[in-house]
């Protein structure tokens, strides 16, 4: 290939539609995945984006002519594809999704077979590689030979019209459609006991994302039960354009629409979703949002009381909470570098019944080690019914006990050196350095971590403390003024 593939990020695929990503550099990525693989058989899902579908088909064609037989779940969640990859007992599994990125970009999550996540040491880039090797000529005939048209229209792809004839890669005995959602729906629901629920109202705001689907097949389960659960849906129904913004929950100024549902309806608690729902974000039953971290101590908490005896995996960024809740439950908390690649790792290393993010990605051992949106809520909604309490104020004590200023990122011309003017000041001072994830200091009764991004001159920030939210606060003000002093 003349030009180089410029999507390939550290742990998945993520680029500018047409610019980085189109229906060519799919196929390009599904020939070589199949290859580098040696891969049978792939399951292929895609969010709701409207180039998901296209660039899913584009990328079937290049499975197929990889060698490839392909699954297509169809709209879906990464978790579902993580789900089926394990469950269809199939050789590797590609998520078309942008998640939460904007709207003129698209992507891929890739695992191999047992949902074993592929990043750029472990197969990534050699996919990478293989695929910008892959003869031009070769690449346009079979582009052609697949497609509806000879032509392929930039300006149709973006507007998700695809190109790849369905029914041609149908005729090649290498693709089918398999609806996969039941199965996944029983799998999700084992990790509650449904006997333990009472009456509950739970606003649900699925961002107009892949989320919205996956609920409903959840609630048709429930109802047959007669699980007690009322759902209030905001922004329900999948639409590619987005019409109420791109589902990104992280953000502030996107948690409006669901706060005021939980306060309009009396709901006991609210749940978002980003687009292709494997982080989800709670909130009270005053509208509050919950910062992840109180989170993965609860799940945490949900795990170890049904068996203590349980390896718990967290981040180093913020953890006085977790390791608390963890230790007085009776587990083992282990601490590990950020990012999905590492958690799954050592979750898998260490036989891990959970791990948690602070980010709001949650993994489960028996989910193959892989983070979900589903499993999460449905776990704190039967947390509140066995403790008969509600969602606040199983937070409020653990947020007063180890307050936090949560993550702050700081965007400088040399962050080599803001770091530097840090660690010559609090470094001879600490009683515990740690170094799992950038640099950790404590001081006793407040400590911080400090963390360099991997792609931009940007430094990220955590501080917490024991008890005292002002002394938390004012540490967090001094790091920041030394941290922007350039």
């Amino acid at each position: 290939m003349s030009t180089p593939i410029t999507c390939f990020k550290a742990y998945d695929i993520r680029g500018e539609l047409n610019s980085q990503l189109n229906e060519e550099v799919a196929y390009r990525i599904g020939f070589a995945f199949a290859e580098e693989l040696s891969a049978k058989t792939v399951v292929v899902g895609g969010d709701v984006r409207l180039t998901s579908h296209p660039l899913k088909l584009a990328l079937s064609a290049g499975l197929i002519d990889g060698g490839a037989t392909v699954t297509d779940i169809g709209m879906a969640g990464t978790e579902e594809i993580y789900f089926a990859t394990k469950h269809l007992g199939v050789d590797g599994g590609i998520e078309v999704t942008a998640s939460h990125n904007p709207i003129n970009y698209n992507g891929m999550k890739l695992v191999k077979a047992g949902s074993v996540p592929i990043s750029g040491d472990t197969g990534l880039n050699a996919i990478k590689e293989r695929a910008e090797q892959l003869d031009d000529a070769y690449v346009a005939d079979r582009l052609e030979f697949y497609a509806k048209s000879a032509k392929i229209d930039a300006d149709a792809f973006y507007a998700g019209k695809a190109h790849i004839a369905t029914d041609i890669l149908a005729e090649s005995g290498q693709y089918h459609r398999h609806a996969n959602m039941d199965a996944y729906a029983s799998h999700i629901l084992s990790y509650v006991d449904i006997n333990n629920f009472t009456p509950l109202k739970i606003v649900t705001n699925a961002g107009n994302g892949a989320a919205g689907a996956a609920l409903d097949a959840l609630e048709k389960r429930l109802l047959e039960k007669d699980v007690p659960i009322e759902f209030v849906k905001v922004h329900h129904n999948p639409d590619g354009t987005f019409p109420n913004g791109i589902p990104n929950p992280l953000l502030p100024e996107n948690r409006a629409d669901t706060a005021n549902a939980v306060i309009e309806h009396g709901a006991d608690f609210g749940i978002a979703w980003d687009g292709d729902f494997d982080r989800c974000f709670l909130f009270d039953a005053d509208g509050n949002f919950i910062e992840g971290y109180y989170i993965v101590g609860l799940l945490a908490q949900a795990f170890l009381d049904k068996d203590s005896d349980n390896k718990i995996i967290y981040d180093p960024r913020v953890y006085w909470n977790t390791e608390d809740i963890i230790e007085n439950a009776g587990g083992t908390a282990i601490k590990c570098k950020t990012g999905h690649a590492f958690i799954k790792e050592r979750m898998r290393k260490e036989d891990a019944i959970y791990g948690g993010e602070m980010s709001a990605h949650h993994y489960f051992r028996d989910f193959a080690y892989c983070d979900s949106g589903m499993i999460p809520w449905l776990l704190v909604a039967e947390l509140l019914c066995t403790k008969q309490k509600s969602l606040a104020s199983l937070v409020e004590e653990r947020i007063a006990a180890f307050p936090s200023s949560g993550e702050i990122n700081s965007k400088l011309q040399d962050a080599d050196a803001a770091l530097q003017r840090v660690l010559d000041k609090y470094q001879p001072l600490a009683e515990v350095i740690d170094e799992t994830d950038g640099i950790g200091l404590e001081f006793g009764t407040w400590r911080f971590n400090l963390r360099k991004s991997n792609t931009e001159p940007v430094i990220r920030l955590n501080v917490e403390s024991k008890g005292d939210i002002p002394l938390m606060e004012a540490k967090t003000e001094e790091l920041l003024a030394l941290i922007r002093a350039e």
